[in-house]
């Protein structure tokens, strides 16, 4: 693709960034087929071809309004596209890109940017959300259904862990924001699974939320500093022998991947930056390389494995769950359309409730078409979104490994 971006935004790392992914589109379309919001619309512009034409035009002669917003408000940045494009283009980071820019020269109505603020403020500080969250979760019962399918039942059961320190090997292990307080029990088997291998896993008290929110809502320097917080928190345990920096929600794993360069032109915090991206795995990764031979299920289970976008997408991690699964014992069913987005992604089923129910219905369809007994995932945003409307439990993947044992 020709480009002729401004001079001055030549001039700027992200101008020069920009103009780069924009020539390595050639336009072909072949994105258009596993878009999820171009499947629901039919709509060039709620596709990656049209809205990167939109970014274009808006870096080029500054055409953007009301109508480019909307349109870039409508992608799920599920990144499927990525996945689909024989031309490698990163159209993950060009949205960013076109996003920041966006909110600095066109304003939003005053209740969206209320919302936005709300959101920001309150979800990914735990000690904030937390009286929000149970306040909900005690009148979920009484709530109208759009609201009350935003509320996640309140887990019971999570229960208390040995302490980690005492394990020879360690990991490190990111709470998560929301995950620490909806769904808790993601964490402890989590840890219950690693310590039935020898293996502590260690919660940082200083870490905190990973910063996908803010740099998915066009607020970069909020992300990089929740970066840097992260870096101070986690770079001391590596240094004191700790193998990895272990990932149990893949939205988080994707968002800290990236710390190198969202962190690059920072003298201060690029080089660990780097390293603790590098050095990072998502828990598949982690417990594919141990033994597990003689891991099994106490009863076979028939289960539906929903594969975020952000671990098949943004990752690009596939087959090690299902690996995993079988392994210990499950039967999994097929699920069609495995590629498309449940419609969470991060703050989407707040800001775009519509097309996320939509998304959700269709998802929900191909999940339970086969009978399973249960729906696992690995991610807490989908987790909880799908869990709101599913009647079969939806959990996370590792308690069903928590359930497993060895055999004698």
């Amino acid at each position: 693709m020709q480009t002729r971006l401004d001079p001055d935004l030549l001039a700027t790392d992200a101008g020069q960034e920009a103009d780069s992914i924009l020539r390595s589109c050639v336009q072909c379309g072949f994105c258009t087929a596993t878009c999820p919001t171009y499947q629901l619309r039919g709509d060039e512009l709620d596709g990656p071809r049209g809205r990167i034409w939109l970014i274009k035009e808006m870096l080029e002669r500054d055409a953007a309004g009301p109508e480019t917003q909307l349109h870039l408000d409508r992608c799920l940045t599920c990144r499927a596209c990525e996945t689909t494009c024989p031309s490698g283009v990163r159209y993950g980071r060009l949205l960013e890109i076109g996003r920041e820019r966006l909110e600095l020269h066109v304003a939003r109505p005053w209740r969206e940017r209320w919302l936005r603020r709300v959101l920001l403020a309150l979800v990914p500080w735990p000690r904030r959300f937390r009286p929000l969250l149970r306040t909900g979760q005690w009148l979920r019962p009484m709530l109208p259904e759009r609201l009350r399918d935003l509320v996640p039942l309140l887990q019971t059961g999570a229960g208390r862990v040995q302490d980690q320190s005492v394990f020879g090997r360690r990991v490190v292990l990111l709470a998560g924001c929301v995950q620490s307080l909806a769904t808790p029990v993601t964490n402890r088997a989590t840890q219950r699974v690693l310590n039935a291998l020898g293996v502590g896993g260690i919660e940082a008290p200083h870490a905190g939320c990973c910063g996908a929110l803010p740099q998915h809502m066009a607020e970069p320097e909020a992300a990089r500093e929740m970066a840097r917080r992260n870096v101070d928190a986690w770079w001391p345990l590596l240094e004191q022998g700790a193998e990895a920096l272990v990932m149990t929600a893949s939205g988080c794993g994707v968002q800290v991947r990236d710390y190198g360069v969202i962190l690059a032109s920072d003298p201060d915090y690029a080089e660990r930056a780097y390293e603790l991206a590098q050095r990072t795995l998502d828990l598949s990764e982690f417990l594919i390389g141990e033994d597990l031979g003689s891991w099994q299920l106490p009863e076979p289970q028939r289960v539906a494995w929903h594969a975020p976008c952000t671990l098949q997408h943004g990752q690009r991690i596939t087959g090690l769950v299902e690996r995993l699964l079988d392994g210990i014992g499950c039967e999994r069913v097929p699920v069609a359309d495995a590629h498309l987005c449940c419609g969470a992604a991060g703050t989407y089923s707040i800001l775009q409730p519509q097309l996320s129910r939509q998304l959700r219905d269709a998802k929900i369809l191909a999940l339970s078409q086969h009978g399973p007994e249960r729906v696992v995932t690995a991610n807490v945003g989908c987790q909880m979104h799908l869990a709101a409307a599913e009647e079969l439990p939806v959990q996370h993947w590792v308690q069903l490994m928590a359930e497993a044992r060895p055999r004698p």
